[in-house]
């Protein structure tokens, strides 16, 4: 949106000063499920589930939480964390229907700079719903999904009823549209590819990490050779890989 673009060239024009710490929250309720009918394959069920397995979704932290993730690597002008460390476990979706991904975890990603991105995420049903993407500088604090910035400078966008100040609507939907049919008309290719696929990376290696208990580099995860793909691409058998034990999963 509008609004967020302008909130974050705002972050990046200084108005926070030298930022300090990132927060990202994606703690929401449990998602649907489809049990399995008797004359579906393993692997017809798998992808009829295919939120709830590591080779289909990546699990909350790459289909979901990538998205807060991707917000704070904007703030810090594509800059990305070197290491990090991470917590999780599964504790309400334990049924066999919920495959054998995590339903939270806690990640501390930590950057050469010194300043650190704590991301919190998980999908319990009955617990309190917050998706706050924060960030904190020398001189305040700049709430992404509200768009405002606090301390030595007060900011707010203006709005009018969720419309932007011409009178249009200000919706990130219809924002990423318009500028991909504007890169068409104006024969200016609009690519996303290299922060989209990093912004991936930076999840992958906090799952690595909370799934394994062990601090995984940014290196070590680019160079990574762990293949999460089925062996065939049949409706047949197809096992289901153990739920991760930190200590005990390891990374390759």
């Amino acid at each position: 949106s509008k609004a967020m673009q302008e909130t974050i060239n705002r972050i990046h024009d200084g108005q926070l000063g030298k930022i300090v710490t990132l927060q990202t929250n994606y703690n929401i309720n449990g998602l649907w499920s489809h049990p399995r009918k008797p004359e579906w394959s393993d692997m017809e069920w798998q992808l009829r589930n295919w939120y709830y397995f590591t080779w289909l979704s990546g699990g909350q932290l790459v289909e979901q939480h990538v998205h807060g993730l991707d917000l704070m690597s904007w703030a810090m002008q594509n800059e990305y964390p070197v290491k990090c460390f991470g917590l999780g476990g599964r504790q309400s979706r334990i049924d066999p229907l919920y495959g054998h991904i995590f339903d939270h975890h806690a990640i501390c990603y930590e950057y050469s700079s010194g300043q650190r991105c704590f991301a919190f995420c998980r999908q319990q049903d009955g617990t309190d719903i917050d998706t706050s993407q924060l960030v904190f500088g020398e001189k305040g604090t700049a709430d992404l999904n509200r768009n405002t910035l606090s301390g030595a400078e007060t900011w707010r966008y203006s709005r009018a009823r969720g419309r932007d100040r011409n009178g249009a609507q200000d919706l990130p939907y219809v924002q990423e549209h318009a500028a991909l049919f504007n890169s068409i008309r104006t024969d200016t290719p609009l690519c996303n590819g290299e922060y989209a696929a990093k912004s991936s990376l930076m999840a992958i290696m906090g799952r690595m990490a909370s799934f394994t208990g062990k601090n995984v580099t940014w290196d070590e995860a680019w160079n990574s050779k762990e293949d999460l793909t089925p062996p065939e691409y049949t409706f047949g058998p197809l096992s289901v890989a153990p739920v991760a034990q930190p200590g005990k999963t390891r990374f390759y």
